[in-house]
């Protein structure tokens, strides 16, 4: 289990992480997100030892962790860690071999990755000369290499398609189910709302909501409904507890005051016209990000 703890991390005088404090652990998927700025790619390079915090601790297995045990992460930056010159295939040999694997270890390890991602022949190209969603695919196999119980990730799918977002989603679980920790930060909120076990969400260097998707839905939003109607008008003004959130195409999502009646706004749909849908509306992911990080 990795952990950060009370992190604060300036830059001058920008304050880039405020007290942050995250858990991520072992067998599960921590989808990391917030706002451009929050912290994330600082928080991570902490982590990775490749940043020294001014204040705080970071964690490993309940314990300080070593330079040794850092070194041992895997990691997936968000910029470009590849030679562009030189062949994919040779330069994760390479890295495979820094990490500490031996030469025929590193390659069985590089011919098995570059297949599983799809890359293939490819792999014996320079990387420059690979799409970008392929050099992507490039990076996580180098971070995969090694066999790291730490896989931290960088905005990964930044630039795949759809098969290769499919491809590195299933990977991912696959090291999750492994017993890996897996911590990704990702604009992708639908992506990080159907891949992850947990959500960080960072905004001004602290976390504002952490928990499962389903925990956060209860924690932080109100009740909402959703009602379709045949009606046109403002109908729901005047029932009591009831705000209207948005309207499109003749259907609303209304949000209740705690311990409002949802018949009530039942009752003034009916009155108005046919009542086509009515429902409980649960928050996306992105629903409670603007919530808490708007707040």
């Amino acid at each position: 289990m990795l952990e950060l703890v009370d992190v604060s991390r300036r830059y001058g005088q920008t304050v880039a992480l405020d007290g942050l404090s995250l858990r991520a652990e072992e067998g599960k998927l921590l989808g990391f997100v917030g706002p451009n700025g929050a912290g994330k790619t600082t928080a991570m390079r902490i982590a990775l030892g490749v940043l020294e915090p001014d204040g705080g601790e970071v964690r490993w297995q309940g314990h300080p962790v070593r330079r040794e045990e850092q070194r041992g992460f895997g990691y997936m930056p968000e910029e470009r860690g590849l030679y562009p010159k030189m062949r994919a295939d040779r330069q994760l040999r390479y890295l495979a071999e820094l990490h500490g694997c031996p030469p025929a270890e590193a390659a069985a390890a590089v011919t098995a990755w570059t297949e599983r991602l799809g890359l293939g022949e490819l792999s014996e190209r320079p990387v420059e000369e690979l799409s970008l969603g392929n050099q992507q695919r490039v990076q996580l196999a180098a971070a995969l290499l090694h066999d790291p119980r730490l896989l931290i990730l960088d905005e990964p799918f930044s630039g795949l398609d759809p098969i290769g977002t499919e491809v590195m989603s299933e990977v991912l679980r696959e090291r999750a189910a492994l017993g890996v920790a897996v911590v990704f930060s990702s604009h992708q909120l639908e992506l990080v709302e159907r891949l992850c076990d947990d959500v960080a969400i960072v905004n001004r260097g602290r976390i504002v909501a952490a928990g499962a998707v389903e925990e956060l839905r209860s924690e932080r939003s109100r009740p909402r409904l959703r009602v379709q109607v045949d009606a046109n008008g403002d109908w729901l003004s005047g029932v009591p507890g009831a705000t209207l959130v948005s309207s499109a195409n003749g259907e609303v999502l209304v949000e209740m005051d705690d311990g409002a009646d949802d018949q009530l706004v039942l009752d003034a749909a009916r009155r108005v016209g046919r009542v086509r849908r009515f429902e409980p509306a649960r928050p996306t992911l992105a629903e409670l990000f603007r919530e808490v990080v708007e707040r």
